[in-house]
């Protein structure tokens, strides 16, 4: 998959334990799978038992999809998965110019294909 403008790499940070509530709203919406990566929150407050501290457990789901795909994922986090919902949902995009090595249902985007513009 070559560079595009509507290929897009999501990354949506949840409390763990919630990683099928988003899988289920990211193949609603039309991605094909996802990658999920074990993480622990870090910020201003910290809680601390018995001398330790804990820090919040969370999933971060990275997926590839196309920017209309995106779009939908994004509402529906937002809608049902938010920050003041018990996932407390973040949700960024970021683009992507090249990837391979991924069966995809990205139109128009073939291995090798070159679309930049010289």
């Amino acid at each position: 998959m070559e560079c595009s403008d509507q290929i897009k790499a999501l990354f949506i940070v949840v409390n763990a334990g919630y990683t099928d509530t988003i899988m289920d709203i990211v193949r609603a919406e039309g991605a094909g799978g996802a990658t999920v990566i074990n993480a622990r929150g870090e910020g201003v407050n910290h809680e601390s038992f018995m001398g330790i501290t804990i820090d919040s457990e969370k999933e971060i789901i990275l997926t590839l999809v196309d920017s209309g795909t995106a779009k939908r994922i994004m509402s529906q986090i937002k809608e049902k998965a938010g920050w003041k919902s018990p996932l407390h949902g973040v949700c960024f995009v970021m683009p992507v110019n090249k990837a391979i090595g991924i069966n995809t249902a990205i139109k128009d985007y073939e291995e090798g294909k070159d679309t930049e513009t010289k």
